[in-house]
């Protein structure tokens, strides 16, 4: 059963939520149409490969200093909730 997945997303310890698409814009006249975080060019495919090579939040942070803690909060639910989608896992049958 597929749960309902919402860009709402809860963060514990403090039961805070952030939603991460207040955070994003995609406008065809910045990058070319890329997702960005709003008010900077900083595109999120970056960040989230900047994450994936083993990069601190605090050197992306300190590399863009546009970026706010909430922004790489953001990219992680959003990453989160991306993986929640219908892939299928290899060697796991789904009939």
């Amino acid at each position: 059963m597929r749960r309902n997945c919402s860009a709402i997303i809860t963060l514990a310890p403090q039961e805070r939520r952030v939603n991460y698409l207040d955070h994003f814009v995609r406008d065809p006249q910045i990058c070319n149409g890329q997702p960005v975080i709003r008010g900077t060019r900083v595109i999120l495919r970056t960040i989230l490969a900047s994450l994936a090579e083993g990069c601190e939040q605090e050197d992306i942070l300190r590399n863009f200093p546009a970026l706010t803690r909430d922004d790489m909060k953001a990219v992680i639910a959003f990453a989160a909730a991306s993986a929640e989608e219908d892939l299928p896992w290899p060697g796991i049958s789904l009939i």
